[in-house]
């Protein structure tokens, strides 16, 4: 071997180790944007959750004070307050449920740098090869 193959394949191995480190900042920073638009979408709907939840116990009371005062002009005071209780259970029962459907859409896990990831080491196997 002659210096100049020496020093073409060790320019040759720079070059890839530069390339390779570069991909690799590449897919950390990719990693990076793709988890914080996550996290948005978690904020997101953490505050519908939150909102519901909040408008949840005063439909609640509201519903509670009004039905039960129509209720117990024909059914006992007791029998009033349970209906009311029900009706509102079932009412947060679905906004919890909306709320929870929403929050395991989002998706903490980076796919598309795991993906690119993926396909980097593999281009990496076969260029050492």
């Amino acid at each position: 071997m002659s210096m100049e193959e020496n020093a073409s394949f060790a320019q040759l191995f720079q070059d890839a180790f530069s390339s390779i480190r570069e991909i690799i900042r590449s897919e950390v920073r990719l990693a990076k944007t793709e988890t914080k638009e996550e996290i948005g979408k978690a904020g997101k709907a953490g505050a519908v959750l939150g909102g519901g939840a909040v408008l949840a116990l005063y439909a609640v009371g509201l519903a509670l004070l009004a039905g039960v005062s129509a209720l117990a002009l024909v059914l006992p005071q007791w029998l009033a307050f349970l209906v009311m209780a029900a009706l509102a259970g079932l009412t947060a029962t679905l906004l919890i449920a909306t709320g929870r459907h929403q929050i395991q859409r989002v998706r903490v896990k980076p796919e598309r740098t795991i993906t690119t990831v993926k396909e980097n080491l593999e281009w990496a196997k076969h260029q050492s090869e």
